[in-house]
């Protein structure tokens, strides 16, 4: 029998522009695109995989856009209600949460050995992934979720989930695009949203793409083969199917168990840029899809986003940049970098990742901001080094106490070990970032999103980099001052060890007041 189609069904979490909630079946959401303000759900996963589900639907029901004029028509006029009913009902019958024979998403044939609980598909309750914090869901016994729910997740573990030592069938890989940062330029509603995101692609490449339920499924055969193959186009890239599912029965409101095994993979010579990615250069192996790092907030790297450089921004970037140009009242009102940080190498999930950049208006001009603003990341990263300079030189007198010998840091075996000064500053891995440093950064965190928003059509470049310097001489000033009360309440040789170590802190803040200085002679110096 067949239950909950997701065409109707409410299981799509939306907000509206009066912040309230619900949630809508896909002919509601996308029919009152332009009521709703956003997609909104509490993992970074569920939302971008959502959008990435509803851009494929777009994709196919309205066999486009395939160029830039049919796009600006989707973003000035709005999305054609009657043919995306049409395609919605013309396909009603392949959107079953459960049906015998074209289940939405899964392999109808799949029988699993053992089944699985639902958290197997839920990256924040898998302990295979690496048990999180305050997840109180008990994985031995984690009993039920809603169809709605089960939905969502679905969607999502198709495109994040990551590659494990064994299977039904064969050794899986990681989905297509899983470890990479995912970006969805944001516009006022909904109905923006989509289309800046709906970046064209060629009618002879459209017309051979399609989305997973426009197709028969996988049989179980095929999946134990090892099946691999190309990506057709951006609607079949949005609904890969990189996991053999399919959900038991049985459950009167929810799902509790499932099978879960290896699906199609990616073909080794498909060679398809995701939309949503940002490829950086790497000079020994070309261009590689941008990831979160271990010790550094994306934020730090927001250049590399921008166009003016070496790197491929996200084709929906450029797609936004090229709608909103001559038609700046609805300039996106940001640029949402989600994702998930991975173990190099491993199936382990380090974290999740999910915020908001201002997109600077200066885009949309003449104005070359990625160089300007790269220089304003350096500034920071300088005043940094010094920061770090004086917390291992006050680190190293307070240790050797005029004559001790210190251990210095090292590689053994492939893997970095902290000396004595790094183990004093906080620094316990190659990863880590110490305390103090951590919080410089955060202290400056904040005047980066302030920056992003002064850059409009015109930004006054001088007074953008001036405030800039200005607070990253407040939070290195900060940042230090804190450090030395810290400090202040210990021994002798600590205090002295302080005072001598000032130097780099000292030089850097001299700096900062010239630089300021040149830029705003009136300024205060401090």
């Amino acid at each position: 029998m067949s239950r909950f189609n997701l065409i109707d069904e409410k299981w799509i979490p939306v907000r509206f522009p009066d912040e309230t909630r619900d949630e809508l079946g896909i002919h509601d959401t996308l029919l009152r695109a332009k009521e709703i303000a956003a997609i909104e759900d509490p993992s970074p996963l569920v939302v971008a995989a959502l959008h990435r589900f509803l851009l494929a639907v777009l994709y196919s029901a309205l066999e486009g856009p395939t160029d830039i004029d049919k796009a600006k028509d989707l973003f000035r006029n709005g999305l054609p209600g009657e043919k995306i009913t049409a395609y919605l009902d013309n396909w009603r019958d392949r959107f079953w949460l459960f049906d015998e024979k074209y289940p939405f998403g899964q392999v109808p044939d799949f029988q699993p050995k053992e089944w699985k609980a639902w958290t197997k598909i839920a990256a924040e309750h898998n302990a295979d992934n690496a048990k999180v914090l305050f997840d109180h869901v008990d994985i031995k016994s984690p009993g039920s979720i809603s169809f709605s729910a089960a939905a969502r997740w679905l969607l999502a573990v198709q495109t994040f989930d990551l590659a494990v030592a064994k299977s039904e069938f064969v050794q899986p890989l990681d989905a297509p695009s899983a470890r990479a940062i995912f970006f969805i330029v944001m516009g006022k509603t909904l109905h923006e949203t989509l289309c800046l995101c709906l970046k064209p692609q060629p009618k002879h490449i459209n017309d051979g793409d399609s989305p997973l339920w426009e197709r028969k499924p996988e049989c179980v055969v095929d999946l134990k083969s090892g099946k691999r193959k190309g990506i057709a186009g951006f609607a079949d890239l949005y609904t890969w199917r990189s996991r053999a599912i399919i959900f038991q029965d049985g459950v009167v409101n929810g799902i509790r168990n499932l099978g879960f095994a290896s699906g199609v993979s990616k073909a080794n010579d498909s060679l398809f840029i995701d939309p949503m990615l940002c490829y950086v250069e790497s000079k020994k192996q070309g261009f590689l899809p941008q990831k979160f790092q271990d010790a550094k907030e994306f934020w730090r790297d927001f250049d590399s986003l921008l166009p003016g450089g070496t790197n491929k921004i996200p084709l929906i970037l450029d797609n936004a940049i090229s709608l909103c140009r001559t038609t700046r009242d609805r300039w996106p009102i940001g640029i949402l970098v989600c994702g998930q940080k991975t173990k190099s190498g491993q199936a382990k999930i380090a974290y999740w990742r999910m915020e908001r950049f201002a997109l600077p208006m200066a885009l949309a001009g003449d104005c070359n901001i990625k160089t300007e603003i790269e220089q304003l990341l350096t500034e920071a990263a300088k005043a940094e080094i010094a920061l770090e300079r004086a917390l291992r030189s006050a680190a190293k007198l307070s240790l050797a106490k005029g004559d001790r010998d210190l251990q210095a840091d090292k590689w053994s075996a492939g893997r970095w070990v902290p000396g004595d000064v790094s183990k004093f500053i906080g620094k316990s891995n190659f990863e880590t970032v110490p305390p103090v440093l951590s919080n410089y950064w955060s202290t400056i965190e904040f005047h980066f999103h302030e920056i992003l928003r002064n850059y409009t059509v015109e930004p006054d470049s001088e007074a953008i980099r001036c405030q800039w310097l200005k607070h990253v001489r407040g939070a290195l000033k900060k940042v230090w001052d804190q450090h030395r009360a810290s400090v202040s309440i210990g021994d002798a040789w600590s205090i002295r060890a302080l005072v001598k170590a000032e130097g780099p802190i000292s030089r850097k803040l001299m700096e900062l007041n010239a630089e300021i200085a040149k830029l705003k002679p009136q300024e205060e110096i401090v």
